[in-house]
């Protein structure tokens, strides 16, 4: 007996590599308001994503109570829009991609 669904056949979805061409290469602009409460979330938040990070670099804006990271990036579209879709989710945190044009 094949179950309730006789006529279903069973598909296997075999994931495709990505290749180097799938990778952009880009900068993400971070803005924290209030840093003293929003930056350990972001910080676990970007740990997670820290396999394409290729760098990172973060200043204080004291006068203004706020933080300005920049982030060189490197992996495929849907990585990099799911790690700036959660960061544009955090409370008092802007953010903004840039994509590189590359040949």
């Amino acid at each position: 007996m094949k179950g309730i669904y006789p006529n279903i056949q069973e598909v296997t979805i075999i994931p495709q590599k990505s290749s180097q061409n799938d990778h952009r290469l880009g900068v993400v602009a971070i803005i924290v308001k209030n840093p003293d409460q929003s930056y350990n979330r972001l910080n676990d938040l970007l740990h997670n994503y820290s396999h394409i990070i290729v760098g990172r670099l973060g200043l204080p804006y004291r006068e203004r109570n706020l933080s300005i990271i920049s982030l060189i990036v490197d992996g495929n579209t849907d990585e990099i829009g799911a790690m700036t879709g959660k960061i544009g989710q955090l409370a008092d945190v802007t953010v903004k991609t840039a994509f590189a044009k590359m040949d």
